[in-house]
């Protein structure tokens, strides 16, 4: 008696494996990927020269655009008094480190803005301010 295999059976492949490469490159390119933080606010900074300020984890941004409108972390503020600043600044404050302040100004604001908003800062008791501005030669 002899025994021959079956012919009416498709062979059958096994998807598991490939499935498993399949969903490791994706992870490794997702955890490999760098994100660029680009503004949506258009601020044309004025140069400077000089070294890079490390910048702190806590960081409350306030930008200010030519016409003198105010946007804290990317939201703009209703008005310009001093008081809407103050109040925003607050909501930011946890209770505990005193955050890091950074005011990006166009270079067509006004200064009365930037003192404005450094009025503000100080009277909700942020001392650490920096002013931003972009590197010599920089063309962005």
């Amino acid at each position: 008696m002899m025994l021959r295999p079956r012919r009416d059976e498709e062979p059958q492949v096994n998807l598991t494996p490939l499935i498993d490469v399949v969903f490791l490159l994706l992870i490794f390119f997702m955890v490999s990927t760098t994100f660029n933080r680009e503004t949506q606010i258009a601020i044309d900074l004025p140069e400077a020269s000089g070294e890079k300020l490390k910048v702190e984890k806590q960081v409350i941004e306030i930008s200010i655009d030519g016409q003198g409108r105010y946007f804290i972390n990317q939201k703009r503020v209703a008005d310009g008094s001093v008081a809407s600043l103050k109040r925003v600044l607050r909501g930011l404050l946890t209770g505990g480190k005193t955050p890091q302040l950074m005011i990006s100004a166009d270079r067509r604001t006004p200064h009365e803005a930037v003192i404005k908003a450094m009025d503000a800062a100080r009277q909700v008791g942020l001392t650490h301010i920096n002013l931003v501005t972009r590197q010599a030669g920089d063309s962005r």
